[in-house]
């Protein structure tokens, strides 16, 4: 019903200006039971150094989420666009039929990332690229959408896929609650913070699997920062 997976155990790369985390399977680590969780396909866990980041390169067929930890990332595509996103907030990027972008950190800190892959409802399609702020203070003690393929979420960052990105910020002692559907596939992450679920306990950048149709409570043990995607 939980698969816990402590940071400890995920794969990662150390390439000196990009520290990587893996969740699943991703570039040089291949792990056949961690290949990704329904359509959720990749959790990277990055830090970038000051003045460095991710040159141009092509996507397609893919929806990347990127959520700031810290710092701020700064992006440029194919498509014209150019936008920085601050720690807290989110962008989206629907690579469809196929994109070319930069990340960069140009900040004077290390910037922190979760970037999340999740898998389109149908290939194809106009790229696009979009960028929102989230005030941590709105998501106090619930669980706010944060982008989203579904047209009632009308304030989340749209992407194309049968999936939500929530999050929510929890003081110690705090608890929420949530709903994972039938068939469907949660996967949440602590960015900041310990929390318990069920009988385990949760730190930053642990990740836990949830099955579909189960309700979990989530308790701060200390005040904590929530990233869970839903999806199929």
């Amino acid at each position: 019903m939980i698969d816990k997976r402590s940071f400890e155990s995920l794969g990662g790369a150390d390439h000196g200006w990009l520290k990587a985390k893996h969740h699943f399977s991703f570039a040089d680590y291949h792990d056949p039971s961690r290949m990704g969780w329904g359509a959720i396909r990749v959790w990277n866990d990055d830090e970038i150094a000051a003045n460095s980041g991710f040159p141009p390169h092509p996507h397609q067929n893919m929806e990347i989420i990127t959520y700031v930890r810290a710092g701020a990332i700064t992006h440029q595509d194919s498509m014209g666009n150019k936008g920085r996103t601050e720690a807290g907030d989110v962008q989206v990027m629907s690579a469809g039929t196929g994109v070319r972008h930069a990340e960069y950190n140009l900040e004077p800190e290390t910037t922190r990332i979760f970037q999340i892959w999740i898998l389109p409802r149908e290939a194809g399609g106009q790229p696009s690229w979009g960028a929102k702020p989230f005030p941590k203070g709105d998501r106090s003690g619930r669980f706010v959408t944060l982008a989203s393929g579904f047209a009632d979420d009308k304030d989340a960052l749209p992407i194309r896929a049968d999936a939500r990105v929530l999050g929510a910020t929890l003081k110690a002692g705090e608890s929420v609650s949530y709903t994972v559907g039938e068939g469907r596939h949660a996967y949440l992450v602590p960015a900041v913070g310990s929390i318990s679920l069920a009988d385990d306990r949760i730190d930053a950048r642990d990740g836990a699997a949830l099955t579909g149709g189960q309700t979990v409570t989530i308790t701060a043990l200390e005040d904590a920062e929530i990233v869970l995607v839903d999806a199929e």
